[in-house]
């Protein structure tokens, strides 16, 4: 057993057993409560270390004066307009149905101690609403929230403690005000729904504990649970980070998040206003009901319907900013007339429930396009389609029940059972079940998308071996000449080819150029384009021929895609035949050669291009590069650009010495470099 539990296990056994004293102690402290000429009077006989609870009737008057906290006023039943009720039970279960507004409670307490000693009496206050203070003998000892002018409610608070010192006797009063009711309130509360407790400083200071301890108790589950949903938020959250691609992911870490938010703003009692409470639980519900579309649209294969996709991107805004609105109506409440309140707060709840229904339509349209999607996706579809029918019933089974007085959504909202203290009502175990479908499913998601991306790159790595084979990794002598080469990918497999193939008369065919695209597809087409290349140079001498012939075979068979090229034919003596295809034109001693404009390959059959005739001296340098060497970029997302690229040449380096220099100042594609150098001793 953990220390931290055995320590909680201890406290609660303290506390139990210190109640249980004091109750022992003091057998003669009991309340009696009594009436004079219509008023109503609570006797604490025997007042020790017990708290007793202020029940029966009190005073209570609709309206407002603050004459009211004075003890002298004649608070007699019947007397102009009091009449008195119970403190259990709010006003609107007892003759003010559906009011709101000020009203005041009243009561009189003689108090009696077991020692004959004034003891410092404390009270204990909770479930007071909306906003509240207190009076003892005529003189304000707290609150919560400020009255109009300045409306502003308390939040989620726990029960307060007001000092009320010594004393024998005195009056308690309540000024309460109820905030205008909302669309789905069915006009029962307001005031006091439960009874305060008076005794000792002491005593009341312990029941409060007992109280925070029971409290946390009937939470436990809940917080547990929650603890767990954060755990999957935070892998979800890690996962997308890893990948952005995975937008599942990223909306599993939204939804799964949720819970925490709404249990922080609504239970673990933030300092918040009852009004802002109220503005980050509406907003919370509606990315809370928008995340889910999203995972559902994932989970069930819908990502791929243009429009689906763009009405549920539609709907998301609608909903984010109806609930952004209808959570803004109560911050707005203190400038507006309770009528322009309740309309516009019933109109948002129509435009809001409209769109609860988006679950139901995805899972029909997955059931309709007959898709195979396996046991745990339907499963998840069949949670969301109860979980969405399920809120969306309760909710409009709420919407105006001041006047249909339906009691369907009390009952669908009721705990279905208790466990460990805390109550589960039939949408919470629904949704819990759809919360570990949707778990389960991305779970099985993710470990598909592993084994996927597993193969992948091993395809990946299979075309890199094959990428290898057809780029020589040792080029062939060229008498008179020095030869260097570099190729640097930018991923996996690339997209630039080369080849330096001998020819039958003794002279040498250089070949290199860059297909459009990247990745697998491009490296397809450089298998494609080497295997022709190594065909043609069998038949053809002339550059211009080869190009033409691979423009021929290559025409409708890369996909929409094309490929730049430029060939060159050199013989022993330096002569040399030089044909473009829409590539970059070599440099030639530091300096751009001037090529005729010509057609990529792959685009159209029939095209023809020209040969350049020039004769390499000798310590003549010509370059051969493809666009990644001058499209390299840098962090600030500068080019390197023309002025660089002769710069770095005029300096004669190799070929990896060049393509080093573009992967240093910002590699963005594909990299190959080839240079020529005739000897100086060459003829």
């Amino acid at each position: 057993m953990l220390p931290g539990f055995r320590r909680s296990r201890a406290l609660r056994g303290f506390v139990l057993l210190g109640v249980a004293i004091v109750v022992w102690c003091a057998p003669g402290s009991h309340a009696q409560t009594g009436g004079t000429s219509g008023r109503s009077l609570l006797i604490a006989d025997g007042l020790g270390k017990a708290a007793v609870p202020l029940d029966g009737p009190w005073q209570f008057h609709v309206g407002d004066d603050l004459s009211w906290a004075d003890p002298a006023v004649d608070d007699t039943t019947g007397h102009n307009g009091w009449e008195q009720i119970s403190a259990d039970q709010p006003w609107g279960m007892q003759g003010h149905f559906a009011y709101t507004g000020f009203a005041w409670y009243r009561r009189r307490i003689q108090i009696s101690t077991a020692t004959h000693e004034a003891l410092d009496l404390a009270l204990l206050a909770s479930d007071i609403g909306d906003v509240y203070e207190m009076y003892w003998n005529g003189r304000r000892i707290g609150g919560l929230g400020t009255f109009p002018p300045h409306l502003d409610g308390p939040g989620n608070v726990s029960a307060q403690v007001y000092e009320l010192g010594p004393a024998r006797e005195g009056t308690l009063a309540i000024r309460v005000f109820a905030v205008p009711l909302a669309s789905g309130d069915d006009g029962t509360g307001g005031g006091l729904s439960s009874v305060p407790q008076l005794g000792s400083s002491e005593t009341i200071s312990l029941v409060r504990a007992e109280r925070e301890y029971q409290w946390l108790r009937s939470r436990q589950f809940r917080f547990a649970l929650t603890g767990f949903f954060v755990l999957v938020s935070l892998l979800s959250l890690i996962g997308w980070v890893r990948n952005r691609g995975q937008g599942l992911l990223l909306w599993m870490a939204i939804y799964a998040i949720m819970p925490f938010l709404e249990l922080s703003l609504n239970t673990l009692r933030m300092p918040l206003s009852l009004f802002w409470e109220t503005f980050f639980s509406q907003v919370l519900i509606s990315l809370r009901e928008l995340s889910q579309w999203f995972l559902l649209a994932y989970l069930l294969q819908l990502v791929y319907l243009p429009k689906l996709m763009r009405f549920l991107r539609i709907a998301a805004w609608v909903i984010l900013i109806g609930g952004f609105l209808d959570g803004a109506l109560f911050l707005l409440l203190r400038w507006m007339s309770v009528r322009l309140f309740t309309v516009l707060d019933a109109v948002l709840a129509v435009i809001i429930f409209s769109f609860e229904i988006v679950p139901v339509v995805l899972v029909g349209i997955a059931f309709l396009r007959g898709k195979r999607l396996g046991p745990a996706r339907w499963l998840v579809a069949f949670f969301a389609l109860v979980a969405a029918l399920w809120y969306s019933v309760s909710n409009l089974a709420i919407q105006g029940v001041r006047v249909t007085h339906w009691t369907l959504g009390d009952r669908m909202a009721a705990p279905l059972f208790t466990l460990f203290g805390s109550p589960f009502s039939a949408l919470s175990v629904v949704r819990i079940l759809l919360f570990l479908s949707i778990v389960n499913a991305v779970v099985r998601y993710a470990l598909e998308q592993s084994r996927r991306q597993t193969i992948l790159e091993q395809e990946f790595r299979n075309a890199r071996e094959l990428q290898q084979m057809l780029i020589p990794d040792s080029l062939p002598e060229i008498a008179g000449y020095t030869l260097t080469s570099a190729y640097t990918p930018a991923a996996e497999v690339g997209g630039d080819f080369f080849q330096v193939l001998p020819l039958q008369d003794g002279s040498t065919m250089v070949v290199l150029g860059d297909v459009s695209g990247k990745g697998l597809k491009a490296a397809m087409a450089v298998s494609l384009i080497v295997g022709s290349i190594r065909t043609l140079a069998g038949y053809t001498q002339s550059p211009a021929t080869l190009l033409e012939r691979l423009g021929d075979q290559l025409q409708g068979r890369l996909q929409g895609g094309f490929a730049t090229a430029i060939a060159l034919r050199v013989d022993a003596e330096g002569n040399c035949a030089l044909a473009c295809a829409g590539h970059l034109p070599p440099i030639l001693n530091g300096r751009e050669m001037e090529l005729p404009g010509a057609f990529p390959l792959g685009l159209a059959s029939g095209v023809r291009y020209e040969t350049v005739k020039f004769v390499l001296r000798a310590s003549d340098r010509l370059a051969l590069f493809t666009d990644g060497l001058l499209e390299a970029r840098s962090k600030a997302g500068e080019l390197y650009g023309f002025a660089r690229l002769q710069q770095l040449f005029t300096g004669q380096p190799t070929a990896a010495e060049a393509s080093q220099a573009a992967v240093a100042f910002g590699q963005d594609d594909d990299i190959t470099v080839l240079t020529l150098a005739r000897n100086a001793c060459a003829g």
